[in-house]
């Protein structure tokens, strides 16, 4: 029904009196918005031609409200009234009197941004789209008619685009001619219109608009300020379609650096312009701008000093210090001219040098050799803005320098920061002269420059931290400064005094902590909880050992206690404050205790206080733990009992951090001052202790079961303690034991503990033994027993037989879990006084059951390291007389060699012979299994004798069996692990021969090289550097889908097709994958994102998934590559977010199909984080696609949080 109130207000929006027309649009405006608001035709009708009227009120603020009105009504009413009233609007907007202009130029740029469909737009953009154009194109229109028909125009083809395809050439011949014009104005519209329809365009038609552009700019006669559009109009492409512009680069890049040569004197923005377009290639289209990044480079560079009115001929380095007193009136050395605009090519050059180094992190050497000492001197730029431009540049350069080192250790001469260290004295004297300027925003600048130095070469700073403190202090006790300057100055001295070795800083430590115990007290939160934290760096540093003490830290000890104290016991304050207190207050009292027994009973308690605030507890249980680590040994008497209260309750609370905070805590105490903590508060810890044990969270109970062991050993408890474990935790222990989840420190804490029971009075080691025997029998309500299970109860059996010294090795228990017991005993002790033993496991190698087959050789192996001399042999001429049994003995012989591998141990020569000729007979083995132990045992006993081994591993990469070639491979795979070993150096020079069989013809070999080179990158990668430029390409092409690999096998009823290239693909992505974490620098990402990761996009599901993780990947590393290509991306994630599988479909496929999703919208996710909204159309079409699906958009959200 129509709503009851419309014609009245109707009728007062055409009465005479200005306000109560005024609040009748008011009243109209708040129906509009109401949601159920509906209307009838006739009242449409009228309604729409009202409003319409409004438009034109004398009075502002009228027409000013009818404006609003149209947003909501647009989506009320049909689309036939739309029509009419976006036609009167345009005959307005043409014909209409100047004063009704703007006012129909508004309002139709609001039914455009509030039109509901596309199909309404549709039917409005055919009948405004000529009237618009007819505006634009018509010689006679008056310029500012002009300008809002393209304003509009603009508009509407950022958001309608698409819709146009019909129009676009239409429209491109009305546009490029307006870029012509003689009016500045038109000419700046024209250019943000053809970027808005450029985005839109096809290929071709894009082509064209760059052709007449380039064309304009090679016409040498053309006037300078249609040349300077010409250029705007290039960068404004580029930006617009990013990488689709990279074909055109070779008739724009050579013409763009002419211009900025050649430009006349006084004619900056035209550098200006050029530079910014260079800058837009480098970002958007990296991959064809390779070329020419070094013409770029020499460009920037000259101009980044580029100041042709200004002759810098004071000698920077001679008297900065006498000129400190006479610049009181900033005149002395300031040179100022308003018409100067020479700063802005600085600063494009500025941001052009910074895209550069962001988007090629292959070139880092040579920057550093032409751009940072370049960078450096530009320090002393006389325009802030462009001064804070060069900053940030230096600082890309730097976190560049970061991404790419990282996880190096060794700095050898061509590694990026070897160039960083050498020129940090530079940069600090460049600094320093900075810190000593009177701007606030130039000192900030300088502390960020100083905060990421420190971050990327942490211990540069060591030699300059006297010149450096006076700017600190500058920055923190001048009355001038703002709390921003403070809190950057208070990071920068918090990372350098945990970066650097606390020697260096004893002569500084007065000047340091007078202002930073002032700033303390700040009154400016933020301020504060910085200086906390630079408090807590400082105690560290004045005493960084406490048993030796070459400083003199007393003089320190009261005037930090009473800073912080004075903040801990205020309690009107943030809680960031009150959390940097606490924390700072435990370093305190653990590192100075002992000069503070007088104020530990008063400031203890209030710690204690802090634990029973929920805001601050967690923070005050972490600080306790540091206070009982003390090697002080502090009197906590007032306090301990009440501590011990309250961290046993917490026990109890949800709070997953708290309670592993509480833990450790309690487990720290009970180590320090077991003899002040009585028997019952023990008892009733383990009954907490209990609840916490289950594979649900293996961390906490690593954590409970460690404090348990604790608690058993600690000489004072009681029997009653040894009681309350066996009733209250053993249960948890055994039940835990059978978990298939139980690994890691879990697993280690669980073995520990059945020792410690041992141990521990009045706890039988038969019950015991028995019990966790029991445990493997399957009982009859749950089944059987994981196999996982059965190590973990072999390992625990093992620990508990040799706590307890007696060897009853007792075989009652099911033949498989004795067989592992026996394996885990024999490891940790020589077997060989029992006869035979070797005989009675190898008997076990007939069973009809696989596990116990494995526990066998598993037990063999393992037996045989207890006495290597008596079992090897045993094994080895096993291996050649029983060709059965090989797998199983060849397992028992890696188990032997892994042993010796972890354990450093060395073979006789004669046994490596006999192993060697073995192993190699074996390598061409039918069975997959025989030949990747194979591979293993290899791999492993090069680790013990590389020198032997890695030639004869070289020998058959050539060998014709394919097998072979793929066998010796896999063995270096096995070779390389993450600790140094001494293989390194002889694998070095060799390891090219066996990572080119990644071109080897059979795919079974290629598959093992790039296994190789994805454990070489993941574990050694300056193994690999220097031949990744020759390897990428071949790995790249082993992620496209080869036609030759594809068969189809004929089932009978149906046909079914194999794809025998899938896990190379797989194996390929995955090794890109690994190689983006330690290699970032030799890879050329947006060579590698099209076409090779869109392929794998839209590749099968087992591919997918690990492209997905790159593009994740990428997207956080090298945003300017991704982005560059990324409309080309969203088809193959828009069909794997939009994939359903059929009606029919197995559980199993419906449940990997949702993992896909999930895994696709992670991607999506973190391009959407680098996106900045509105750079893809068909990025933000893919985004409100999500939005509108619930399903999706759920996933979408709880994906983003995660």
């Amino acid at each position: 029904m129509a709503n009851s109130s419309i014609p009245g207000i109707l009728e007062k929006m055409t009465g005479k009196d200005k306000d109560y027309r005024y609040m009748a649009t008011s009243d109209l405006l708040n129906e509009l918005n109401k949601e159920g608001f509906k209307l009838d035709n006739d009242l449409e009708l009228r309604l729409s031609n009202i409003v319409l009227q409004q438009l034109d009120d004398a009075a502002g603020d009228v027409s000013g409200l009818a404006v609003k009105c149209l947003a909501p009504l647009v989506k009320k009413i049909h689309e036939a009234q739309v029509l009419e009233m976006t036609d009167k609007l345009c005959d307005k907007l043409l014909n209409g009197k100047d004063q009704h202009r703007d006012i129909a130029s508004i309002a139709l740029k609001t039914i455009f941004s509030e039109v509901p469909t596309s199909s309404v737009a549709q039917s409005v953009l055919i009948s405004v789209s000529p009237k618009l154009i007819g505006g634009i194109t018509n010689p006679a229109m008056k310029t500012d008619i002009k300008c809002e028909c393209l304003d509009i125009l603009s508009d509407i083809l950022h958001k309608f685009g698409n819709l146009m395809t019909s129009d676009h050439e239409v429209l491109l011949g009305a546009l490029l001619p307006q870029l012509s014009s003689n009016q500045a104005s038109v000419r700046k519209k024209t250019v943000s219109c053809i970027a808005s329809l450029a985005s839109s365009l096809s290929d071709d038609l894009l082509a064209k608009a760059t052709i007449a552009v380039v064309r304009l700019l090679q016409n040498k006669g053309t006037k300078p300020e249609m040349t300077r559009t010409n250029i705007q109009m290039i960068g404004a492409l580029s930006r617009a379609v990013g990488y689709r512009f990279g074909p055109h680069l070779g008739d724009t890049v050579p013409i763009l650096i002419q211009y900025c040569m050649n430009a006349s004197e006084n004619d900056e923005e035209l550098r200006e312009y050029s530079l910014q377009a260079l800058e837009s290639f480098l970002l958007r289209c990296p991959r064809d701008i390779f070329s020419y990044c070094n013409e770029i480079l020499q460009l920037t560079l000259e101009y980044l000093s580029y100041d042709p009115n200004f002759t810098d001929n004071m000698e920077e380095d001679t008297d900065d210090e006498i000129h400190d007193e006479d610049d009181d009136d900033d005149s002395a050395n300031e040179y100022t001219d308003d018409e100067d605009v020479s700063w802005k090519v600085r600063r494009a050059a500025a941001k052009c040098l910074a895209a550069l180094i962001v988007s090629r992190p292959e070139m880092l050497s040579n920057l550093y050799d032409e751009a940072c000492p370049k960078l450096i001197d530009r320090f002393k730029e006389r325009e802030e803005n462009v001064k804070m431009d060069v900053f940030n540049t230096f600082i890309e350069l730097l976190r560049q320098t970061g991404n790419v080192t990282k996880g190096q250790i060794d700095i050898d001469k061509l590694s990026p920061r070897w160039s960083l260290k050498q020129e940090v004295p530079k940069v600090v004297k460049s600094i320093n002269r900075q810190l000593r300027e009177k701007s606030i925003k130039t000192k900030i600048g300088a502390f960020s420059v100083l905060k990421e130095l420190v971050v990327v070469l942490p211990d540069c700073l060591a030699d300059h931290i006297g010149s450096l403190i006076p700017g600190i202090e500058k920055a923190l006790c001048e009355k001038s400064s703002t709390s921003n300057l403070k809190i950057e100055a208070l990071i920068f001295t918090r990372l350098v005094l945990a970066s650097h070795s606390p020697a260096v800083f004893h002569p500084y430590i007065k000047a340091i902590s007078a202002p930073v115990l002032s700033a303390v007290g700040e009154r400016y939160y933020k301020v504060t909880a910085e200086a906390l934290r630079v408090c807590g760096e400082l105690v560290r540093v004045v005493r960084p050992n406490i048993k030796v003490s070459d400083f003199d830290f007393k003089p320190y000890v009261h005037p930090i206690y009473n800073a912080i104290m004075s903040r801990l016991t205020n309690q009107d304050q943030d809680q960031e404050v009150k959390e940097c207190a606490i924390s700072c207050m435990g370093l305190l009292v653990s590192t100075f205790g002992d000069h503070l027994t007088a104020d530990l009973p008063a400031c203890l308690p209030v710690l204690v206080d802090r634990m029973g605030n929920e805001i601050t507890r967690l923070t005050a249980v972490k600080a306790f733990a540091v206070i009982a680590a003390s090697p002080l040994h502090l009197d906590l008497s007032c306090v301990l009992e009440h501590v011990i209260v309250e961290l046993t309750a917490f026990l109890r609370k949800a709070n997953r951090a708290l309670r592993q905070a509480t833990l450790g805590t309690l487990n720290t105490l009970i180590v320090a001052y077991g003899d002040k903590i009585g028997s019952a508060a023990y008892e009733v810890i383990i009954v907490e202790l209990s609840t916490l044990i289950s594979d649900s969270d293996l961390h906490m109970t690593a954590l409970a079961l460690e404090l348990c062991c604790t608690l058993m050993s600690d000489r004072r408890s009681g029997p009653s303690v040894g009681l309350t474990v066996r009733n209250k935790v053993l249960p948890q222990a055994l039940a835990l034991v059978k978990s298939s989840l139980l690994q890691g420190q879990a697993l280690l804490a669980l073995q520990n503990f059945f020792a410690t029971l041992v141990y521990s009075a009045n706890t039988s080691f038969d019950v015991l033994l028995e019990s966790l025997l029991s445990t493997a029998k399957p009982s009859p309500q749950s089944g059987g027993i994981a196999k996982q299970a059965l190590f973990s109860i072999a390992q625990c059996v093992a620990v508990l037989c040799l706590a307890a010294g007696d060897q009853k090795c007792s075989s009652t228990a099911k033949q498989h879990l004795a067989l592992l017991c026996l394996g885990e005993i024999g490891r940790r002790k020589d077997l060989s006084s029992h006869a035979h033993i070797e005989n009675i496991v190898i008997e076990s190698f007939q069973s009809p059951f696989e596990e116990i087959k494995s526990a066998a050789s598993y037990a063999l192996g393992n037996i045989a390291v207890g006495n290597l001399p008596k079992y090897l042999p045993f094994i080895l001429n096993q291996i050649d007389n029983q060709q059965k049994k090989q797998y199983l003995l060849l397992h028992s012989l890696k188990e032997v060699i892994v042993r010796q591998s972890v354990d450093k141990a060395e073979f006789q020569d004669s046994s490596v012979e006999k192993i060697l000729n073995l192993l190699f007979n074996h390598c061409e083995s039918e069975e997959e299994g025989v030949r990747n132990v194979v591979a293993e045992c290899l791999g492993k006993i090069a680790l013990i004798k590389p020198s032997k081994l890695v030639p004869a591993l070289k020998e058959r990469t050539t060998s014709p069996a394919a097998f072979t070639r793929a066998t010796v491979v896999v063995a270096v795979k096995y070779s390389i692990v993450e600790r140094p070993e001494k293989i390194d150096s002889v694998l070095y020079p060799e390891i090219s021969s066996f990572l080119m069989l990644i071109k080897d013809q059979d795919r079974h070999v290629r598959r093992a090289a790039v296994l190789a080179l994805s454990i070489a990158g993941h574990n050694k990668p300056n193994l690999i550097k220097s031949l990744l430029p020759e390897l990428l390409p071949l790995l790249y092409d082993q992620t496209v889908i080869k036609k030759e690999l594809i068969r189809t096998v004929d089932l009978g009823p149906f046909k079914h097709t194999v794809d025998d290239g899938l896990e190379l693909r797989k194996a390929a992505f995955e090794c890109v994958d690994t190689l983006l974490d330690n290699c970032l620098d030799q890879l050329n990402p947006s060579s590698f994102i099209v076409p090779y990761l869109k392929s794998g996009l839209d590749d099968h599901y087992d591919v997918k998934m690990p492209c997905h993780l790159i593009l994740s990947k990428l997207a956080d590393k090298c945003p300017s590559a991704v982005l560059a290509v990324l409309d080309s991306l969203v088809d193959p994630l828009q069909k794997t977010v939009n994939f359903k599988p059929k009606q029919d479909a197995v559980k199993q496929e419906v449940d990997r199909n949702e993992d896909m999703i999930r895994s696709a919208l992670r991607a999506v996710a973190s391009l959407n984080r680098i996106s900045g909204g509105d750079c893809s159309h068909k990025f933000k079409n893919l985004m409100a696609e999500i939005a509108k699906s619930q399903s999706l958009w759920e996933k979408y959200c709880s994906i983003r949080n995660e």
